[in-house]
This record gives structure tokens, C-alpha cells and sequence, in this order.
């Protein structure tokens, strides 16, 4: 991750805790390819034990399934890199963890593809207590790169959640 990159996400965070802290809203997260990245930056932030209930890294399947309570169904349908994969996650996280907002991540950063999605591929789940969605995204760079463009997609999508 470059610095710049780093930068831009600690803003981002900065914005969203601030956000959440003056909604009184609370945010759980599920993560995937960023493996606890998303918590981590919102952490880093002076305010989070007001908001950040805590975080699930699902790296595997077995996980997503146990944990977050993800369709064995749908992930043997789609695979774990999926619109709605991500949107089952960010519900999982934050009925599991007693959040307001769920946000999740999934997808593959590389160096090959996974479940038929090429590397790049990034889904973003944001939930609700009214709805669950999830967002594509394709990105570009190294696997570090790539994690870094998805902590920060996440945490654009959850500054809008904060703001709806």
C-alpha cells in the first residue's frame, strides 16, 4: 500500500467514524481478501470504541458458512466471490456482532483467479437493518494494491450508509 493510499484511507476512516459517532450508529465488518484491513484502518482512528463493535475475517468458506451464516446453497451456486455473497456476509456481521451496519468484502486479489472470477474482481456488501446489498467492483495492481482499493470501496460504501 502506498502512502498516499494510506493516507486516503485513514481520511476516509476519520470521516466515517465521525459519521457513525453523531448517527449513534454502530458498524460491524466481514472480511475476505482484506482480512481485518477495514477493521484495523477504522481503528486506527481516534473514536472508534464508540461505533466499531468488532469484526469476523472469513478467509475461508467454513467460516462464512459457521459464523456469518451464509447459504451453504449460495456459495456452492456462486462460489465466495459474489454480488450477494457479500451482501449475506455484511448481514452475517451485523446480526452476529449487534451492529447498525454491516460492510463485508470478497473477491480476488491475486496472483490467479478464483471461483471463475479473474483477479481484480471485488464485491462490497453493505447491510442494513431494512437491506442487505452488495457492489462490484474491478480493480488493478498488485495483491497489495488490490486489498488497499477494496478497504477503501468498503469504507466509501459505508460513509454512504452512514449518510442514507
Amino acid at each position: 500500500m502506498t502512502n498516499i493510499q494510506h493516507v486516503s484511507l485513514h481520511h476516509l476512516s476519520e470521516q466515517a467514524v465521525k459519521q457513525a459517532l453523531e448517527h449513534r450508529l454502530t458498524v460491524a465488518t466481514a472480511e475476505s481478501l482484506t482480512a481485518g484491513m477495514v477493521s484495523a484502518v477504522l481503528a486506527d482512528t481516534p473514536g472508534a470504541s464508540g461505533m466499531l463493535q468488532g469484526g469476523v475475517v472469513a478467509y475461508q468458506n467454513s467460516v462464512k458458512e459457521n459464523v456469518l451464516k451464509v447459504s451453504p446453497e449460495l456459495l456452492a451456486d456462486v462460489g465466495s466471490v459474489d454480488s450477494d455473497v457479500a451482501a449475506a456476509m455484511a448481514d452475517g456481521a451485523r446480526a452476529a456482532l449487534g451492529a447498525d451496519i454491516g460492510i463485508s468484502t470478497t473477491g480476488v486479489a491475486g496472483p490467479e483467479a478464483h471461483d471463475g472470477k479473474p483477479v481484480g474482481t471485488v464485491y462490497i456488501g453493505i447491510a442494513t437493518g431494512t437491506r442487505s446489498t452488495g457492489f462490484e467492483y474491478v480493480f488493478s495492481g498488485s495483491r497489495a494494491e488490490i486489498r488497499g482499493q477494496a478497504c477503501g470501496a468498503a469504507l466509501e460504501r459505508l460513509l454512504e450508509a452512514l449518510a442514507s
